[in-house]
């Protein structure tokens, strides 16, 4: 059963390069608000973007805000936050690392499927 806290999360968030947050928008998962703190629940990651604009955006994704219930971001976007991503244990929202044209999926990076291994003993 769902606790009140968490009744809320009914939106995905996605952190990635262009052409993933543009397939993103195009299948309808972006949201923009005029509520402050909950304005975009996207971030498009280009050159430009530092690793504190992404851990920045992170912490609002996760710690923030109540109404995320997913977080999609590209692998290669959440090996520059590694840290961050793997000490992130909270239930929700669920982190899910996702490929992107440019760069394929590392299953040895995904720090999701690192704990399922570890609970496994593998």
């Amino acid at each position: 059963m769902a606790s009140e806290a968490n009744k809320n999360r009914t939106l995905m968030a996605v952190m990635g390069d262009e052409d993933t947050i543009t397939g993103m928008l195009l299948a309808g998962v972006g949201q923009v608000s005029n509520i402050p703190g909950k304005e975009k629940n996207f971030i498009t990651v280009d050159g430009k973007t530092t690793d504190e604009e992404l851990e920045k955006n992170f912490d609002i994704f996760t710690s923030k805000r109540d109404d995320i219930a997913i977080l999609l971001i590209n692998q290669h976007i959440a090996e520059r936050i590694r840290l961050q991503v793997d000490t992130f244990t909270n239930p929700f929202p669920a982190i899910l690392e996702i490929p992107s044209k440019d760069h394929p999926y590392d299953p040895e990076k995904d720090s999701v499927l690192r704990r399922v291994r570890r609970l496994f003993g593998e």
